[in-house]
């Protein structure tokens, strides 16, 4: 009797590993993994869009958001005005939530889509870029404070430089 009882534990114990690794091996094909913005990375890129800012000698506010629009870096150079702040989150924000440069939606209400205005959390002005990582996005940069083309140019060049980054680039 002993050694049935033991011979069925085994082939339970040995048929119960393998449908745990079946089911392991299933969730894991059904859950994809995600990039995601470290605080690191993130001051690398303010760091790049800091450095293009003050090539052109720009008084900007950077704001570097995650891919849900949540600030992990702000920084507002000197001299840059105070209302900057507010509007360089609400462009990184709305091109990290939204998945497109928050341009997009200036030139949609530039055209006469003034619908647009009224998207919740959309600012309609340009300056913010998504970043881009393995086609996915996985943040953005928000730049305030100079024209609205110069704004986008900047964070752009921020928003770009996630792929040095990404290499283990220092930029």
């Amino acid at each position: 009797m002993k050694t049935t009882f033991k011979i069925a534990f085994t082939a339970l114990f040995v048929l119960s590993t393998a449908v745990f690794a079946d089911a392991q091996t299933a969730m894991q094909a059904q859950l994809p993994t995600k990039q995601v913005l470290t605080l690191e990375a993130a001051k690398k890129i303010a760091a790049a869009t800091e450095a293009e800012a003050k090539r052109r000698g720009a008084t900007v506010v950077i704001a570097v958001v995650d891919d849900g629009g949540y600030l992990l870096v702000l920084e507002r150079l000197d001299d840059a005005q105070v209302a900057s702040v507010d509007v360089g989150i609400a462009k990184a924000r709305t091109a990290a939530i939204f998945r497109r440069p928050s341009g997009v939606f200036e030139d949609q209400v530039k055209n006469g889509r003034i619908a647009a205005l009224a998207l919740p959390g959309a600012v309609a002005l340009k300056g913010g870029v998504p970043i881009i990582l393995d086609g996915k996005v996985i943040g953005a940069v928000g730049v305030s404070g100079n024209s609205p083309q110069e704004d986008e140019d900047i964070a752009k060049t921020g928003a770009d430089s996630v792929l040095a980054i990404s290499k283990g680039g220092s930029q």
